[in-house]
């Protein structure tokens, strides 16, 4: 159990593919290794997370050049039964904002 310290806590709120989506939403042509270190994951885990929202139908990746650029479909349905029915792209899109509000 916590001690109550929001600092001291070995858990987060969103999982690590939450994590990753969240930063791709902020920035759809990151490479990997950019994500990997916002995430707090390894490479080898950003990449196997990819995959399975590409899987899932989460986003989408398209080469340009040497680079990837991610397109996140926002009209995705999260998957747990207590979110039934909602998107994802409003709860990006908070997420978002919230990160452009802490940066001003």
């Amino acid at each position: 159990m916590s001690d109550g310290d929001p600092g001291s806590g070995s858990w987060t709120l969103l999982t690590g593919h939450g994590h990753v989506l969240v930063e791709i939403s902020r920035h759809p042509d990151a490479r990997i290794r950019d994500i990997s270190a916002a995430a707090g994951l390894t490479e080898r885990t950003v990449q196997a997370i990819v995959a399975d929202l590409e899987a899932a139908g989460y986003l989408t990746r398209r080469r340009t050049g040497r680079r990837t650029r991610y397109t996140i479909n926002r009209d995705s349905l999260f998957r747990h039964p207590s979110q039934e029915g909602l998107r994802i792209g409003p709860f990006l899109a908070l997420l978002a904002e919230a990160d452009e509000n802490s940066r001003s």
